[in-house]
């Protein structure tokens, strides 16, 4: 019959979303670089630019993985668009392993090979490249592991229990289940959240990290503080899954869109051992040592 689709790929109609969000994409890196320059020729020393780029990128997420529910929904997730989508998903998380590498690579480059100060230079803020051979670098307070980063790990540890169990609540088509494992999953993810941002706070008011170099800081944050963004896309992207639950959005055969949560939520999890070992508790062996 002329017209009826012989295959089993869905041929998605064209889309101004991806055009849109590489436009915000644009704007915020743009409006990043003025905000940190500070020039008030380009705006600087604001986040308005930014913050424009941002809520362009943040809409056209909404809106787009709205198209691909309602695509879901009117039947064009076939078995073989599902396969697609899984690759998708995998591939995402392979891209954000390799940038949790660059910053692992970065903070282990410099405890294994630290500079002496003979080869250091004074950088911008007045304060030494280098380490003088020592790692972590002398003047340098550590957060003790055994508090709240390990009070994170237990935290975080719960709740890729509590997301298993939603897991395997929606395979047996256990919908109370499956809402009651995501409501907790997404409570202990805000609690994280909020435990790191209070020890974040910690190390700034009593200025953990002032003394030495500037590298130790560096590394610390950009490495917690990145993996500490991915928890709180993780806990909105696990909400909204929560959202769609309770409105009957999943089931055993499809639920793609929570399969894809869970297996972002358990990334963070892994990631996030990485970090209290080889951050947090081996620094702290080694100056203990």
């Amino acid at each position: 019959m002329a017209g009826t689709k012989q295959h089993d790929y869905h041929i998605v109609d064209p889309s101004p979303w991806p055009f849109i969000g590489a436009i915000g994409a644009f704007v915020m890196l743009v409006g990043a670089v003025f905000w940190m320059n500070g020039d008030a020729k380009y705006v600087g020393g604001t986040p308005y630019m930014f913050i424009a780029g941002l809520g362009i990128i943040l809409y056209t997420a909404y809106a787009w993985w709205s198209d691909v529910v309602k695509e879901a929904h009117a039947g064009h997730h076939t078995p073989v668009v599902k396969i697609g989508l899984r690759y998708g998903i995998i591939l995402f998380i392979i891209s954000e392993v390799m940038f949790f590498a660059a910053w692992f690579w970065m903070y282990f480059k410099h405890a294994l090979y630290p500079m002496p100060a003979t080869t250091g230079a004074t950088d911008a803020l007045g304060g030494a490249n280098a380490v003088d051979g020592v790692w972590p670098p002398a003047g340098i307070e550590l957060v003790d592991p055994w508090h709240l980063p390990l009070l994170n790990t237990l935290i975080l540890l719960t709740s890729g229990a509590t997301v298993t169990w939603a897991h395997h609540a929606i395979m047996e088509n256990d919908r109370k289940g499956l809402v009651q494992g995501l409501l907790y999953t997404v409570l202990l993810g805000a609690l994280f959240t909020l435990v790191q941002v209070y020890e974040y706070w910690e190390i700034l008011k009593y200025g953990l990290f002032n003394g030495g170099s500037w590298i130790f800081g560096s590394s610390f944050f950009m490495a917690t503080g990145f993996h500490g963004a991915h928890v709180l896309i993780g806990t909105i992207y696990l909400l909204v899954c929560l959202v769609r639950a309770a409105r009957g959005h999943f089931d055993a055969k499809s639920h793609i869109g929570f399969e894809g949560a869970a297996w972002y939520w358990h990334f963070v999890d892994v990631v996030w051992l990485f970090l209290f070992i080889g951050i947090y508790a081996a620094a702290y062996f080694q100056v203990a040592s």
